[in-house]
């Protein structure tokens, strides 16, 4: 009866944490407006077959670089495709990115960060010490480096971004974990012969996990920015699937005539670079409101 009486207290305050954050970011508007704009992207992404004006492999050789019109919205590329159409189909590639890279490298670094928090000692040390080469290294040259090793393509290029995000994750939650290892409820768990793994799933993570959600939200933005500038220099997602940092590259060499083949893609990275950026801050406030100021 003592047990079932202490899930429950657990649960309703649990329920009660949940309720005041989610009671602060519904305060915060620009969070809230972040949060509209990622819905409405991912509604595009998956819509877009259905939503966009043409196919985006369609090539009209008469349309070459046409300019913004009723017709094209948002003009034709060098080969005559509709700018908008690869735009909306562009944004599964880079939504894809950002998203599958970001959750990839925190959920490795939720493993190595548990372990090192949790037991230290020489894991820990040998551990860190390897992510301190790792971090040595700056994350775009990392990137490009197991890019080029590894050769471009939507696989080989959430391998690359997810790497370089793992030493973040670890280092944050082992932090987290540090500073609630010695809490008497851990101490009272081990005492009671709870196992390791127990410990950590059900004790240790729940309590350390909330700066990982701010963490991987805002990465999240940073990805695909990071996936742009691979897919500019050729080593992201490769043609003909659209993909918004292969599309300015393609119109880099002809910016100055016709300046629309790399505003929108443009435009395009920006809003849902800003779009993550916003929830994330919003998200950091509502977890932990001291930071706000």
């Amino acid at each position: 009866m003592q047990r079932n009486g202490q899930a429950v207290n657990e649960r309703l305050r649990k329920e009660s944490q949940l309720s005041q954050i989610m009671a602060r970011l519904k305060k915060n508007k620009a969070a809230l407006f972040g949060l509209c704009l990622i819905v409405a992207l991912l509604l595009v992404a998956v819509l877009s077959p259905w939503i966009s004006p043409y196919d985006y492999t369609k090539m009209d050789i008469q349309n070459m670089y046409a300019k913004p019109s009723a017709e094209h919205i948002f003009g034709c590329d060098e080969l005559g495709r509709d700018i908008f159409s690869r735009i909306l189909y562009g944004s599964r590639a880079s939504l894809s990115l950002g998203m599958i890279a970001s959750v990839a490298g925190t959920l490795v670094g939720i493993v190595i960060g548990s372990i090192v928090g949790y037991y230290g000692g020489w894991v820990e040390t040998l551990v860190m010490r390897l992510l301190d080469i790792i971090q040595a290294i700056p994350g775009m040259l990392l990137a490009i480096a197991i890019s080029a090793a590894l050769g471009p393509g939507f696989t080989n290029t959430i391998l690359a971004l997810s790497i370089g995000g793992i030493p973040m994750t670890v280092r944050l939650l082992r932090g987290s974990i540090l500073s609630i290892r010695k809490q008497e409820y851990i101490e009272a768990a081990e005492k009671i012969n709870c196992s390791k793994f127990r410990i950590i799933t059900t004790h240790i993570l729940p309590n350390s996990i909330a700066p990982l959600i701010v963490s991987v939200t805002m990465g999240i933005g940073n990805t695909i920015l990071s996936a742009a500038a691979l897919s500019y220099i050729g080593l992201g997602v490769q043609p003909p699937t659209p993909e918004w940092g292969a599309m300015l590259s393609a119109g880099k060499s002809v910016i100055t005539k016709y300046p629309h083949l790399c505003i929108f893609p443009g435009l395009a990275i920006m809003v849902v670079v800003l779009s993550f950026n916003m929830l994330g801050d919003g998200l950091r406030d509502a977890m932990d409101p001291k930071l706000k100021n």
